[in-house]
């Protein structure tokens, strides 16, 4: 069945505070919220904590959900994008009062770590340090259009703004890493992760529904 068919009864079961509609809505698009916080966060656990005030504050707000329209994917990811903001301010707050904090004792780095968890770690770095040539407001059109699969009206619909500011974003934001995938870098050595031009030119290969 598609999302379409169950948005309106589902709608008003969560306007109700139907838990059980609530958990389902929270297994259906748990993944892709966390997903989509990570992107803009370029940190695991700070996704984790973007995905947990995300469904807190989804909760909270459940009446203001309108009781027609389609899938609710678009004001999840809407109230994502700006705790995923949030959450990376209070990172910054938190590591300019570390910088200003004695150093702690060194801690014994663990033999275990396995070496695709860090090459994923510096993938993750990288797309979020190409993403992060962006502005914030073309990233998070970017992100949503490009990386989640929002259409340019469900994009408005997340973040509150006009269809056409969307498309204007959504193409400055792809201007910007086309000229970015274009930049002339060292290819990577020994098997190294791509280039941040390269991971930029892989978002570019998506198409925007």
């Amino acid at each position: 069945m598609r999302e379409t068919e169950t948005a309106e009864p589902e709608r008003a079961r969560i306007r109700a505070g139907d838990r059980a509609a609530f958990g389902e809505l929270y297994d259906r698009y748990a993944r892709t919220v966390y997903n989509h916080a990570l992107r803009l966060t370029g940190n695991w656990a700070e996704a984790e904590e973007a995905m947990s005030e995300t469904f807190l504050a989804a909760w909270r707000t459940r009446e203001t959900v309108e009781p027609e329209g389609g899938s609710l994917k678009p004001w999840l990811l809407g109230i994502a994008t700006h705790k995923a903001y949030n959450v990376n301010r209070g990172l910054r707050r938190r590591l300019a009062f570390l910088a200003r904090s004695p150093q702690p004792r060194p801690v014994e780095d663990f033999a275990e770590e396995s070496a695709g968890r860090i090459d994923d770690a510096r993938r993750l770095a990288a797309v979020h340090r190409a993403l992060g040539r962006l502005s914030r407001q073309d990233r998070e059109v970017f992100a949503l259009c490009v990386s989640a699969g929002l259409d340019y009206r469900q994009a408005a619909e997340a973040l509150g703004v006009p269809v056409g500011t969307v498309r204007s974003r959504l193409s400055r934001a792809r201007a910007r890493l086309a000229r970015l995938s274009a930049e002339t870098e060292p290819p990577p050595a020994h098997g190294g992760m791509e280039s941040e031009a390269a991971l930029a030119a892989l978002f570019l290969k998506e198409e925007t529904r």
